[in-house]
């Protein structure tokens, strides 16, 4: 069945969205979307690539409307030239907000309610769909490319586009509102060089974090929704020398690593009968048959967590991965209560020996009042086995008050490394920043908190 046929009435082929619903009938759009798919062959257009397809319909459709379209600016031509194609192509109304590379998020509560987040503040953007037809087309044409349906069997979907982006489906009867989606960007890889000039650390912490990743010490990185965790594993990782064999392992991937000898796992979702299903916890016992050197979990949140924990604590030191904490003592806090829920009874006191000995360092991140994201603290695990988790901070962000200006200024405070940290950094032979070591810290010793 051609594009034609399905114009004059016929079903709609799988994953393809109908072409009657979308922008009302009577509209430019509509018309020379109708056009458009009259002209092309879809046997012919399959064939090309995303560029060499967008290219194809953009042809066609400028013609269309040198022969009978109404006189326009070349700016005006243009832009009805990109929606046309957006609507028969694309995602409509949201190409150009995914276009934007200074949009990390887009979140869609309704046809006419679309918001954007921009350097970690949210807005609310004039862009609006048609109708719920539309919204709920477009959801279709997201969750059909990836062989996932969504309807009122299966109202809720977590998907992923071709270019990267997670995205986040939920509909009536749970969206009391009407049909919700949630656009989250593929996240930028950043330099460590580049996240000092942003200021989201300073040099000296960076340094150390590079030795600490070199020295083969596990780190966790902690921190709120959207604080900057992924990017923040991706730099590290950066740190992890070109002849070790990294094993990443994520939920839905994201890490873009640069060595030469890295093997990428990703999650599988149950299907549509609720079978095949592929958690991170397979995923991380399957690592440890794969002779890594590091293992790298993009976030842990369940029972996987007493998995990664084992595998630290059997050769796999220096192994990374991100957890969902308000601060560093409730990261630990938090892996205690994750590790618990694995269906091995593991006593209390064997799990908290396992985290006191597996995790080295925990960085903790935060999204500020003014959208920025920065490092708020470095703290190392200085407890033993068989007593209470004790954190001794090595680097505190000392925030100043804000100002009528909303930016949040202060500066970073150094203090001296924890003894088992320093020794494992000198075996390692791993330059120690000078600030960090007791004759330069600011203070003779850190403060140390006890983890319940």
């Amino acid at each position: 069945m051609g594009l034609k046929d399905r114009v004059n009435g016929q079903h709609a082929l799988p994953g393809q969205p109908d072409p009657h619903e979308g922008p009302p009938e009577g509209s430019p759009i509509a018309h020379f979307k109708r056009k458009l798919l009259e002209e092309v062959d879809l046997a012919e257009i399959v064939k090309l690539g995303p560029s060499q397809r967008r290219a194809r319909l953009e042809n066609v459709v400028a013609g269309l409307l040198s022969r009978e379209g109404p006189v326009l600016t070349s700016q005006a031509r243009n832009a009805l030239i990109r929606q046309i194609v957006d609507e028969s192509l694309g995602l409509g109304v949201l190409e150009p907000l995914l276009a934007d590379e200074s949009v990390t998020e887009i979140m869609v509560n309704g046809p006419n309610d679309v918001w954007v987040e921009r350097n970690g503040r949210i807005r609310k953007v004039d862009a609006h769909f048609a109708g719920e037809a539309e919204l709920l087309q477009t959801i279709d044409r997201i969750v059909s490319a990836v062989n996932r349906r969504v309807d009122e069997s299966s109202p809720m979907v977590d998907a992923r586009l071709p270019s990267g982006e997670r995205v986040n489906v939920i509909i009536p009867p749970l969206s009391l509102g009407g049909a919700s989606l949630t656009i989250r960007r593929f996240p930028r890889a950043f330099t460590f060089a580049q996240l000092v000039g942003m200021g989201t650390v300073d040099q000296p912490t960076a340094d150390l974090l590079r030795a600490m990743v070199r020295s083969r010490l596990s780190v966790v990185v902690s921190g709120g929704t959207g604080s900057g965790k992924t990017t923040l594993l991706n730099a590290l990782s950066g740190f992890i020398p070109v002849d070790e064999r990294i094993v990443t392992i994520e939920d839905s991937a994201e890490l873009q690593l640069q060595q030469p000898h890295v093997v990428g796992l990703e999650a599988r979702p149950a299907n549509v009968e609720g079978k095949g299903q592929v958690t991170i916890r397979d995923l991380v016992r399957n690592s440890l048959r794969m002779r890594p050197d590091r293992i790298v979990v993009g976030e842990v949140r369940g029972a996987e967590t007493l998995d990664m924990l084992q595998a630290m604590n059997t050769g796999h030191d220096g192994s990374l991965t991100t957890v969902h904490a308000n601060s560093a003592e409730d990261a630990i806090t938090r892996l205690l209560t994750l590790a618990s829920m694995s269906d091995v009874a593991v006593p209390f006191e064997a799990l908290r020996d396992q985290i006191n000995s597996a995790v080295d360092v925990i960085v903790q991140l935060e999204r500020s009042a003014d959208g920025a994201r920065r490092i708020r603290e470095v703290a190392g695990v200085a407890s033993r086995r068989r007593d209470v988790f004790r954190l001794q901070t090595i680097m505190a962000f000392d925030q100043e008050p804000v100002g009528g200006d909303r930016v949040v200024r202060g500066q970073h405070v150094h203090f001296p490394l924890p003894e088992t940290v320093l020794v494992r950094m000198q075996m390692a032979a791993e330059p120690v920043p000078s600030v960090f070591t007791p004759e330069q810290a600011d203070a003779a010793a850190a403060p140390e908190r006890e983890a319940e």
